[in-house]
């Protein structure tokens, strides 16, 4: 996939208010309609423009497209970090847009889905209540295991009285429930918009997601972490110790193991009803062949086995 200078796209500097970006669109529109251009790629021009036009006039997408999108060149092979609006902040509203790019629902696919999950959004203006606001907020793997209070930063975007986009930054302190996964969301009641009039204020939905962690990886409430064996302790079998969320454990190692077998702990995944399971997955780990004496050994040990492990490779 490509990266798509929207700023290029409609002329304008990446500083550029959003007044002067209405007036560029409104230029180029006139410039590129299909029923009035007589370029021959005013089509594709006319798409295009609209969806860059779809971004900036948008506080919100567009906040969200200048974080991710510096040091990229149109055209450039792209694909977005992981987590790479993570702590950004926006409404209901934000999620609006479609018929795009695949560049375009890449970035804001998943923001419009987040935004109908909230309630709220119908009926808002009848009611006058405030907008829902949605964020994505990434939390340690310990704190979801245990439970914790944590400050966390948000950026909002906004327009200043110029016209020029904005972003303020806001502090909230916020619980995180033991047993929460990943992907699930937290509801803040009244840390949304403002509501009009008498209106109740919306709420915050905080989704979550872990950051990486040196040890486990997470699918649903099971994690998963390599263990590392010597080839004695796989073949013969051992008892060794092995670092869960709870602290140490011995884990026996069946005899005849191979590299990749799963052996689980039952309940020792993240906190729920039922509870994940941890998974130790066996890797073999070789002693280093670095003198005289241990390439010996390698060699003593290849005389005694009459062993091929690429047998099934052969037919």
């Amino acid at each position: 996939m490509q990266f798509k200078d929207y700023y290029a796209i409609m002329g304008v500097a990446r500083d550029a208010s959003q007044d002067e970006i209405k007036r560029a669109y409104r230029k180029l529109a006139r410039k590129y309609h299909p029923d009035v251009s007589k370029e021959g790629d005013a089509e594709v021009r006319f798409k295009d423009l609209g969806e860059a036009y779809e971004v900036l006039k948008d506080p919100e997408k567009r906040a969200a497209y200048d974080q991710l999108g510096k040091g990229y060149r149109p055209g450039q092979e792209f694909r977005p970090p992981p987590d790479w609006d993570g702590g950004f902040e926006y409404s209901d509203a934000a999620g609006s847009g479609g018929g795009f790019s695949d560049f375009f629902e890449e970035l804001f696919a998943r923001r419009a889905a987040g935004a109908q999950r909230g309630p709220g959004a119908r009926g808002a203006e009848m009611h006058a209540r405030g907008q829902d606001h949605h964020a994505r907020v990434l939390i340690d793997l310990e704190d979801a295991i245990n439970g914790a209070v944590r400050r966390i930063t948000l950026e909002m975007p906004e327009v200043d009285s110029e016209g020029y986009l904005r972003t303020r930054q806001r502090e909230l302190s916020v619980r995180i429930p033991a047993g929460v996964r990943e992907g699930q969301q937290i509801r803040l009641t009244g840390q949304g918009a403002p509501g009009l009039g008498r209106g109740t204020a919306g709420d915050l939905y905080l989704e979550v997601n872990f950051r990486p962690h040196r040890l486990y990886r997470v699918d649903g409430r099971d994690l998963y972490f390599d263990l590392p064996v010597a080839p004695w302790e796989a073949a013969l079998g051992a008892t060794v110790q092995v670092p869960t969320p709870g602290g140490s454990v011995g884990l026996k190692i069946p005899p005849g193991s191979a590299a990749g077998r799963k052996l689980r702990l039952k309940g020792r995944g993240i906190p729920g009803q039922p509870p994940g399971d941890l998974y130790a997955v066996l890797q073999i780990a070789l002693p280093p062949a670095n003198d005289e004496a241990a390439r010996a050994s390698y060699e003593a040990f290849a005389q005694k086995f009459d062993f091929n492990p690429r047998a099934a490779l052969e037919g």
